[in-house]
């Protein structure tokens, strides 16, 4: 009886524990910034993104790999403890550059799963693959680039051809992932002497520009100010055309108003306009029109002889006045 009673309650211990895997391996939840692959004795079966409580068959049976939906970093050349210090890795980040100069990349890689069965079963190690994609990918582009433009700027276009070339890659390998962005952190040389004379050049490289940049808005100045005189210029000299064709007009209209004048009395109008050539031509001069013909002598000026004239008039008539007055003046006298 005992050895019964024995295996009874071993049955049932079994049965018991059996019954709780059952029961808390029945479910599973789901996050919003989660998702599931429900696997069936070793294979994918489902992927699981709507958030909340589900249910599947008990383990053995299925179990569920539960991954995250977040964007995740990857640190190449450095790392932060947890004490929240970096520590370095030259040995990862020195790299040769295309003009035969050593540096020092690092960089940080964002990146999030894509899909989660091929990042649980296409590879052993994902971010593995993916550190040394990045590596790759890296020292590939720096290798053709210049020192120059690693440390100055360049690192813009690095950054761009060193993702496009580190995406071509993990597409090849197909492990579910997907590259963001890459952002370079450091590009220095590892010798102090070096980096402070490439720090001087980048300096006179900045001081360069800003002269150019200078000249350049001196220049357009100079030209709006150049551009303003041509414009006024122009116009004045369109007004002054303007001007002299309104008054060729003028004159043309005169003139053949003149020429109808002189249309119907030739001769008058012949002297008119001699007359009034001559007042242009001499304005101060003194003009006598004598209709005769030429057998009287002539004193010219004559204007200048009427003062004369009109002071001797006057003294005539005092005198004639005196001798009015003498004879009584005498007459007074003799009384």
């Amino acid at each position: 009886m005992s050895v019964k009673k024995t295996l009874m309650m071993v049955g049932l211990g079994i049965f018991g524990i059996v019954a709780l895997i059952a029961v808390f391996t029945s479910w599973y939840t789901v996050d919003e910034s989660e998702q599931a692959v429900v696997i069936t004795f070793g294979r994918a079966d489902e992927m699981v993104t709507n958030p909340g409580l589900h249910f599947k068959l008990p383990w053995p049976v299925q179990s569920v790999e539960i991954l995250s939906r977040e964007t995740f970093s990857l640190q190449f050349g450095y790392k932060q403890n947890k004490e929240g210090e970096l520590e370095a890795f030259d040995a990862e980040t020195k790299m040769i550059t295309g003009d035969e100069y050593i540096v020092l990349t690092d960089l940080v890689v964002q990146w999030k799963i894509t899909d989660p069965r091929k990042y649980l079963f296409n590879a052993q190690n994902p971010e593995e693959i993916l550190h040394s994609a990045t590596s790759s990918a890296i020292r590939s582009i720096i290798g053709s680039s210049t020192i120059d433009a690693a440390l100055t700027d360049g690192k813009a276009d690095i950054e761009a051809k060193t993702r496009e070339l580190l995406v071509s890659l993990i597409d090849k390998y197909d492990i579910g992932i997907g590259v963001l962005g890459v952002k370079l952190q450091d590009v220095e040389l590892p010798n102090a002497e070096v980096r402070a004379a490439f720090t001087a050049v980048t300096d006179a490289r900045e001081t360069k520009n800003t002269k150019t940049n200078e000249a350049q808005k001196y220049k357009n100045q100079r030209i709006s100010e150049a551009n303003g005189e041509k414009d006024a210029i122009i116009s004045k000299a369109n007004g002054a055309k303007t001007a002299r064709i309104e008054q060729a007009h003028g004159d043309v209209a005169v003139f053949n108003k003149m020429y109808e004048q002189y249309k119907g009395n030739q001769q008058i109008t012949r002297e008119r306009l001699i007359l009034e050539t001559l007042e242009n031509v001499l304005p101060k001069a003194q003009i006598y029109i004598m209709n005769d013909d030429g057998s009287t002598m002539k004193y010219l000026p004559l204007q200048a002889l009427q003062p004369t004239i009109q002071q001797q008039a006057p003294t005539q008539q005092q005198a004639q006045t005196e001798q009015q007055s003498s004879p009584e003046k005498k007459e007074g006298s003799g009384n």
